[in-house]
């Protein structure tokens, strides 16, 4: 009888095994050990916009390769022992979304002496440190595109809807909720919305902005204080990203808007699911597609075809390689009207 306990319990613990060996994290860890193995190092998980890309990633490494990706949270230390990581463990090729734009050339040193190809994505690293090495790449959106189109949304509406000016003086008075200061997105975004509100003859007033850190209840809190500070004199709200956007309008909630005819218009960047659920809603005026499922997709390509020590090229990785070393995916409008197609498309 004991011998026939022991034997169970044998059993028992080797199907666990099993189960246990059974559930790698790894992407593409079907099909055994020879795909090649590759690494990604996000800036943080809870980045709604980023979530989607290593979304993608993940999606598009199965069967393919195997990829481990990890989240830096938001520390460029962090971010430097992960970058280690995937080069001490001898990784093909390496994925970089930066924490700190800067820190970008002492990453770039290291995967140069390992000799071990890398990617950064989202957020681009200063030009001279792309020219430190033939085997650095960057993927990702033009930020002034988004800005102008941004622009061109809000120009659109106050043409059609004069009676939208508060002061009645055909000034649109605005407020600004920036992303992270001194970042290149922020920068230029906030830069070239008020440029293309000018070059479509809209006369314009900055009453305020602030940062929010991209984030979603900062946006909320960074526009409850424009309100009780400025309240029927803003016109609308000008937001670096649809998460900030989304904390705008709930602020804007809060103050009555959005129902009885009181109407404040919002634009912001990404075209998140859930900025599109708030244009379908009439609560966000229009957002700019930053594609996430084609970063990811351009991403990933290039580094399987590093991973093989090939070249990257448009027929091997599926994008026009700019200057042999940057991937665009260009920017599209999405207002309530285009929304269902556009995202259909993406």
């Amino acid at each position: 009888m004991k011998k026939a306990w022991k034997a169970a319990m044998l059993a028992t613990f080797a199907v666990g095994a099993l189960v246990v060996s059974g559930c790698g994290s790894d992407s593409g860890s079907s099909g055994g050990g020879d795909l090649p193995q590759v690494g990604v190092a996000i800036y943080k998980f809870d980045d709604t916009f980023m979530s989607g890309v290593r979304a993608r990633i993940d999606a598009d490494a199965k069967g393919k390769a195997k990829v481990d990706i990890v989240d830096s949270q938001n520390s460029q230390p962090t971010q430097n022992e992960k970058v280690d990581l995937f080069l001490n463990k001898k990784y093909k090729a390496i994925g970089v979304n930066i924490v700190d734009r800067p820190a970008a050339g002492g990453i770039i040193d290291k995967a140069k002496a390992a000799n071990v190809p890398v990617v950064f994505l989202n957020r681009e690293p200063l030009k001279e440190d792309m020219a430190k090495w033939d085997k650095v790449y960057y993927v990702g959106a033009k930020a002034e595109q988004s800005g102008e189109m941004q622009g061109k949304i809000l120009a659109d509406y106050f043409k059609k809807h004069p009676e939208a000016y508060k002061s009645k003086d055909n000034v649109l008075h605005y407020v600004l909720i920036k992303g992270e200061p001194g970042h290149q997105d922020a920068e230029l975004r906030s830069k070239y919305v008020i440029e293309s509100l000018k070059n479509e003859g809209i006369q314009v007033e900055e009453i305020a902005q602030d940062t929010a850190m991209w984030d979603r209840v900062k946006g909320q809190e960074k526009m409850a204080a424009f309100l009780s500070s400025y309240g029927d004199k803003i016109d609308a709200v000008i937001s670096n990203n649809d998460d900030m956007a989304l904390g705008a309008i709930e602020a804007l909630k809060a103050a009555g808007y959005f129902k009885d005819g009181k109407y404040m218009p919002v634009v912001g960047v990404d075209a998140t699911a859930p900025a599109v659920q708030a244009l379908k809603d009439g609560t966000l005026l229009g957002t700019v597609l930053n594609n996430a499922k084609k970063q990811g997709d351009a991403v990933f390509n290039l580094m399987l075809v590093l991973s093989k020590g090939e070249t990257p090229t448009k027929d091997n990785v599926g994008f026009e390689l700019v200057d042999k070393q940057y991937i665009w995916v260009p920017y599209e409008i999405v207002t309530k009207d285009n929304a269902d197609q556009i995202l259909g498309d993406k």
